[in-house]
């Protein structure tokens, strides 16, 4: 993609009213600008703006202020911008509406202008939800699978492929390493019985991933509490953010992991089938055919994998904090139980 001189800022100063009214296609007269988040992907800032038609606020996410950083994130910049580029407008997901999305070339520098969703509130990975608040996030997860199931042109899309075999072995060459990484950093977190489990996914690791493959759908690939937002009261329409991990795969990767990750053992064996159930019905309802509820769960069941996997690496390779060895140490309890209530390892190896 060509990008015009001056049309990408990186830094909160660049974020003037002239160079807004340019991007928003009206006069802003004024924006202020306040930091959100902790920084380590990128940054983020809330604006406040005041002039000719303008939103009261929205949110501007900008690259690493490091340089070496955004050229090793490049990728997932590239992901971000090419979901509100060009797949948002083709899906029934919720998410927030973009009013600008830039990218360079080498997809080190990006601006993207954001709906800001206040007073919805992020979710808690390490509380967990609600059943009803589960029940809206599967829900909407069929927005986003359903539109295009098993659609050939998604093939078509720079950076978007079905993995193969050399991708399959690559992680399960990766795997082993990240998980034993995992299980010396976070120690006593993680109980004996989830660590034989963890080990037990390495083995059915390159199996898995390349596994069902002639199912596949736009995948978000992290959609777990932590990037949804709620409105508040209990009231439904859940939004989901954080395009970075988007990808193409077997979507019930994306229902597994959610419901995994997010309800507690009891509540999850209690509920699951209905919420499959709930999220099947969407899918219908979006169009897909052919697709069984039973199917359906035989792959939610299938892709409880996926828990484990996106903790081991967010948890190896990412920024530790104290939060996030709990969050990952207790998605990866969640996980892992399923796991082995479900039955999953069996299905793989079948």
């Amino acid at each position: 993609m060509n990008v015009p001189a001056g049309s990408i800022v990186t830094s909160s100063d660049e974020l003037t009213a002239s160079w807004l009214s340019t991007a928003l296609g009206t006069t802003v007269d004024t924006a202020t600008a306040t930091p959100v988040g902790t920084g380590q992907i990128g940054t983020c800032y809330r604006l406040e703006l005041t002039g000719s038609a303008v939103p009261e606020r929205i949110l501007a996410k900008l690259p690493a202020a490091d340089p070496a950083t955004r050229e090793m994130l490049a990728g997932v910049y590239r992901s971000e911008a090419r979901y509100y580029n060009t797949i948002a407008a083709t899906v029934a997901i919720k998410s927030p509406r973009c009013y600008y999305a830039a990218i360079s070339d080498n997809g080190a520098d990006f601006t993207l202008l954001l709906e800001d969703m206040s007073p919805s509130e992020q979710g808690d990975q390490l509380a967990g939800c609600t059943v009803d608040q589960a029940r809206d996030s599967v829900i909407n997860l069929a927005g986003l699978h359903g539109p295009r199931w098993c659609d050939p042109t998604l093939l078509d899309i720079d950076g978007l492929s079905v993995n193969g075999p050399d991708d399959a072995e690559l992680l399960a060459q990766m795997y082993g390493p990240a998980t034993e990484i995992f299980i010396d950093a976070l120690g006593p977190l993680i109980r004996s019985e989830d660590r034989a489990t963890l080990r037990d996914c390495v083995e059915a690791a390159e199996h898995w991933a390349m596994g069902r493959s002639e199912r596949y759908a736009l995948v978000h690939g992290d959609y777990r509490l932590d990037n949804l937002l709620f409105p508040p009261g209990g009231a439904q329409g859940v939004t989901a953010i954080d395009w970075q991990t988007l990808s193409l795969a077997l979507p019930a990767r994306d229902l597994a992991y959610f419901i995994g990750t997010s309800l507690s053992p009891d509540v999850r064996s209690d509920h699951e089938a209905g919420l499959v159930g709930d999220y099947h019905r969407a899918l219908t309802g979006h169009g897909v055919d052919n697709y069984g509820v039973d199917d359906c769960w035989d792959d939610y069941r299938y892709s409880m994998i996926q828990g484990p996997l996106i903790s081991v690496f967010g948890c190896a390779y990412g920024t530790r904090t104290d939060r996030g060895d709990e969050m990952f140490a207790a998605m990866v309890a969640r996980s892992c139980t399923a796991i082995r209530d479900l039955d999953t390892l069996s299905l793989v190896a079948g």
